[in-house]
């Protein structure tokens, strides 16, 4: 086993770990510096991620986990005071994401899903509307931009089956938190929502990262 499939082994093991004891944490939230166990696995995969820059990594994927972990730790830190900032982190993290999807390419078969996950959205936001307050046009320039993510990981010429599961758990888990905050309470909220989130992030990582492994195995 060379270095690189050490170091691959070794990230997956300390990210799953630092994510499950975040994710059984939240059942005793809140509690002195809950912000830092929520970012230890996203900072995991920065590091990760950022081994492969010289190699392809595209840049802006590396800055929308930066932008991602910026949004966990504002809406952590600072709770609903700073969740029109945490949703700013997200956004940029979304179109960071879209940007290192490159190119689109329509086949029928995804351009099929992707209507499907157009349709999807659009309901979701007709449920929420009413609900949304002050927030409407925040939220719905969100959303919007999650919709363009989650379609570029699966038009995408470079998507892959990682990068479509990333995808459309990022919009799974916002939508759970969505419903949450502006619908109706959901039992054990926070709990579905952050296992959707680290498995979307991990799944955007393995997208990106598989290829370059591929590559390092063979040398």
């Amino acid at each position: 086993m060379n270095q690189l499939s050490m170091l691959q082994r070794n990230w997956q093991t300390l990210f799953i770990g630092s994510a499950f004891v975040f994710i059984v944490s939240t059942t005793i939230e809140p509690y002195p510096f809950d912000w830092l166990l929520k970012i230890i696995p996203m900072l995991m995969l920065i590091l990760y991620s950022i081994t492969f820059l010289q190699k392809g990594m595209p840049m802006a994927f590396i800055l929308g986990l930066i932008f991602s972990v910026s949004g966990d730790f504002i809406l952590s830190f600072y709770h609903a005071r700073g969740f029109i900032f945490g949703l700013g982190a997200f956004f940029m993290a979304h179109v960071f994401y879209i940007f290192s999807f490159g190119r689109w390419q329509f086949t029928v078969k995804k351009s099929l899903i992707s209507l499907l996950l157009l349709a999807t959205t659009l309901f979701f936001l007709t449920l929420l509307y009413p609900h949304l307050g002050q927030l409407k046009v925040a939220v719905i320039a969100y959303m919007i931009v999650l919709l363009l993510m989650s379609m570029g990981s699966i038009l995408s010429t470079r998507s892959n089956n990682w990068l479509i599961l990333g995808g459309v758990s990022f919009v799974i888990s916002d939508s759970l938190l969505g419903f949450n905050k502006f619908y109706s309470p959901i039992t054990n909220a926070h709990l579905l929502i952050m296992v959707s989130y680290y498995l979307a992030q991990f799944s955007l990582v393995k997208g990106f990262s598989g290829r370059f492994e591929i590559a390092e195995d063979k040398t």
